[in-house]
């Protein structure tokens, strides 16, 4: 049986800490789908088209990879694209706080759907997306906590 993760976020953008927890994923799964998803309370700084196209170009069309943007309860995705695995990494014990309660949720929506935590690297760890999206507003230079070109980072 294929060992498919999905990982999902909103990726608002995605980020070398990402970027990390996939290439670290594939060595625990054959496949990780990155899920992009919609969340409504949350108004989105980059579009879902350009996250979308520079999260495939940052990883060159690897066939282990895919990338897809849905608006869903997560665990009815994972399922709809044959994950058994939820990926997700955590920085700090608020996160594990947070993302533990979800897991047990996902778990009771879609019987059998596990969530596997990778701790993100230390030296990605003080990296969020929601950090990058303030420098960014205010025109510092992001590049360092991207994994792909900063030209490709327009806001639309």
């Amino acid at each position: 049986m294929e060992r498919i993760a999905f990982f999902p976020g909103s990726f608002d953008p995605f980020t070398k800490g990402h970027a990390d927890i996939v290439e670290r994923g594939l060595k625990v799964f054959d496949q990780v789908i990155i899920g992009i998803g919609t969340n409504p309370a949350k108004k989105r700084y980059f579009s879902l088209e350009l996250m979308e196209k520079v999260i495939k170009a940052a990883f060159n069309d690897d066939p282990r990879i895919k990338v897809v943007n849905y608006n869903d309860l997560t665990a009815n995705v994972a399922k709809d694209f044959g994950a058994n695995f939820l990926l997700r990494g955590l920085r700090n014990t608020t996160d594990f706080e947070y993302e533990n309660t979800i897991a047990q949720v996902n778990r009771q929506i879609v019987e059998g759907l596990e969530t596997v935590f990778l701790i993100t690297s230390p030296s990605l760890a003080p990296i969020s997306s929601t950090i990058v999206r303030e420098l960014h507003s205010y025109g510092v230079d992001v590049s360092d906590y991207l994994p792909y070109p900063l030209e490709k980072l327009t806001k639309e």
